[in-house]
């Protein structure tokens, strides 16, 4: 199948969240309470800690390679709508080279807009430059695909992999390895 067939004419772009979809949910509340344990005399450097805390990031490496395979299958544009800090959000972007199969990251930490706040997706669709109809959003919180699809963007609550392909199939997307 060529780069420029789509299953689905209407779907031209993807919306993908970091923490929880691709990645772990990395440097979250559970991950901030771990660190408060070691909350003591200090027996730890800032480069260690900032170690631990990038230590809390893990790859869903079939999510990362779903979504890239179906970006170069159907042509399709990508974009990250994220609530990240800075450097968790850099770190994480280079270590897992996301910005391979990724075309744009409007992350709370270069935006200053965060999720629930409408404006965020508003202004990824500007960014991406496609009708909200066009697009379907990955996401792991109930609340934010709430308020996505509350602006006509299609979506899907991610809780696994297989459930995810499942419901991508019902967008028209079919991918090797899908059973």
């Amino acid at each position: 199948m060529k780069a420029s067939a789509k299953p689905n004419q209407s779907i031209t772009c993807i919306f993908l969240d970091i923490g929880g979809v691709l990645l772990s949910n990395g440097w979250d509340h559970l991950a901030r309470k771990r660190a408060a344990k070691l909350h003591q005399k200090r027996p730890f450097t800032r480069a260690q800690f900032r170690s631990f805390m990038f230590a809390q990031s893990k790859p869903y490496p079939e999510m990362i390679e779903l979504f890239a395979r179906l970006k170069t299958r159907y042509g399709l544009k990508i974009a990250v709508v994220s609530n990240e800090a800075r450097e968790v959000n850099a770190y994480r972007i280079h270590k897992f080279k996301l910005v391979a199969f990724v075309d744009a990251f409007i992350s709370s930490c270069f935006v200053h807009i965060r999720k629930p706040d409408a404006d965020i997706f508003r202004l990824a669709l500007d960014v991406a430059q496609v009708p909200a109809r066009q697009v379907v959003y990955i996401e792991n919180t109930p609340m934010f695909v709430e308020i996505a699809e509350g602006l006509g963007i299609r979506s899907i609550l991610h809780t696994d992999y297989k459930s995810t392909c499942a419901k991508l199939v019902s967008f028209g997307f079919e991918h090797e390895g899908h059973s």
